[in-house]
């Protein structure tokens, strides 16, 4: 053997181990990142819709009473609104101010209206990637501090009748915003809401800060269901959902830092958590704020997708850590990161960890060709890491691994997975450094049969 062989043999040896050592899930940065996210703390005002003059009959509409409470709770910088038991219809948005606490109780429902009407004038917003003015969100928040939804009340969205019937007219609007976003037309002009069919989200906040989320149960909503949008310092902690509309993702963050999402169960019409961070032209001009630091432990999967990275994620998405969630029913596939040729930007440093899926169409799915769109600007995706991870059945493929042959998928880990039954066992395709460790697709083999005797 020449010198010059053993030296790329041992190179070689040396980044595999290398790789291997930085594959182990890095427990000491998910507490790095949990310990800094700040819970707020808010005054000690209180305010009890009921003693303003609301009313829980399902009927009566609530909306001056709840912005009287909300502006109530600015005069005295902040406090807690309490929503008593009862149903409260809301007809239109509720836009929050800094230092306040939603408080819905046990046994309360806040239900909106579904008349678009109600939720105008113009936010400013976003949908599926690219920034712009549209209806409000049934709860908004834009450029506050230390904001919570609590209690273990409803939150109704009323999605389920006429904001529905927006799904099959929403391509005119949906094509006109990726156009403004793709010839970067100023933010003033684009302007949605009437004429158009966008839906808004059920709740979002936009360019906050100390987020707190916790314990409430969200239905119905129109569109995706929780969007943190521009946001950090976020946890989202023991909620539940009913929502099974067109589009209502669980939990979407968009270009959000340092986000803790824990002991939720979902029950969703479409992805359960969707990591975003923008869209194309916009998304690749704000790499300065990807979506980063989130963690995401101890839930519940139902619905489409359990958790997804994309496809609008052309900021950049990076330090994911998912471990110790399980599905209560069937996904179509269970972690999914999806990307294509229009998004550029990046996903890497993703650790998933003990995992446990029942039926899924797909366990596992990394590609980079989504949709086989766009062209110009491929992805990089790369340090992902699979590790304790058990699926009953997969109805199509068990593992998908997806790049282009100019531009590979790097560093992947697959480490102690065990798929009992698969359709369609391994797919690997225009991948580097893929490294297979305890993996076991179908049923395990054990020890080689001996030759028959004649």
């Amino acid at each position: 053997m020449n010198i010059r062989y053993l030296f790329l043999l041992l190179l070689l040896l040396f980044s595999c181990v290398s790789f291997s050592q930085n594959s182990d899930f890095p427990s000491a940065k998910v507490d790095s990142i949990v310990n800094s996210i700040q819970i707020p703390i808010f005054p000690s005002f209180t305010v009890d819709v009921v003693k303003l003059g609301a009313k829980g009959d399902s009927i009566t509409d609530n909306k001056k009473v709840f912005d009287k409470a909300m502006a109530l709770c600015k005069k005295n910088n902040g406090g807690t609104i309490i929503v008593p038991k009862g149903i409260y219809k809301i007809n239109g948005p509720i836009h929050f101010v800094s230092n306040v606490n939603l408080r819905i109780e046990k046994g309360a429902k806040i239900k909106f209206s579904d008349n678009p009407k109600d939720y105008l004038p113009l936010v400013l917003t976003s949908w599926e990637g690219t920034i712009l003015y549209n209806y409000s969100p049934l709860i908004y928040a834009n450029t506050c501090n230390n904001i919570a939804i609590t209690g273990e009340g409803t939150i109704d969205g009323e999605g389920g009748k006429i904001w529905k019937t927006f799904k099959v007219k929403e391509g005119a609007g949906k094509n006109l915003s990726r156009e403004m976003n793709h010839t970067n037309a100023p933010i003033e002009n684009r302007k949605f809401g009437e004429g158009y069919f966008l839906r808004p989200q059920m709740i979002q906040f936009l360019n906050c800060k100390n987020i707190l989320v916790e314990n409430i149960r969200i239905e119905n909503s129109p569109f995706w269901c929780l969007h943190l949008l521009k946001s950090q310092s976020i946890t989202i902690r023991g909620i539940s959902y009913k929502s099974l509309n067109h589009n209502n993702d669980g939990i979407d963050p968009e270009y959000a830092k340092d986000v803790l999402i824990e002991n939720v169960n979902f029950d969703n019409g479409d992805d359960n958590v969707a990591i975003k961070a923008g869209r194309d032209h916009e998304g690749r001009a704000n790499t300065a704020t990807p979506s980063e630091n989130i963690v995401i432990r101890n839930c519940n999967f139902k619905g489409l997708h359990g958790v997804v990275i994309g496809s609008e994620m052309s900021a950049g998405v990076q330090n994911v850590f998912v471990e110790n969630c399980k599905t209560a029913g069937y996904l179509k596939r269970g972690i999914y990161l999806k990307t294509n040729a229009d998004r550029g930007g990046y996903i890497k440093n993703i650790f998933v960890r003990n995992i446990q899926l029942d039926q899924v169409e797909d366990c596992l799915y990394i590609t980079a060709n989504y949709h086989g769109e766009g062209k110009g600007y491929q992805s990089d995706i790369s340090n992902v890491h699979f590790s304790n991870i058990s699926c009953n059945k997969a109805s199509e493929s068990g593992i998908v691994i997806q790049g282009f042959t100019d531009k590979k998928i790097q560093n992947i880990s697959l480490k102690n997975i065990e798929i009992k039954e698969a359709k369609n066992a391994l797919s690997n395709e225009n991948a580097e450094n893929v490294l297979i460790s305890d993996v076991f697709i179908g049923h395990k083999a054990t020890v080689p049969t001996a030759v028959s005797k004649n």
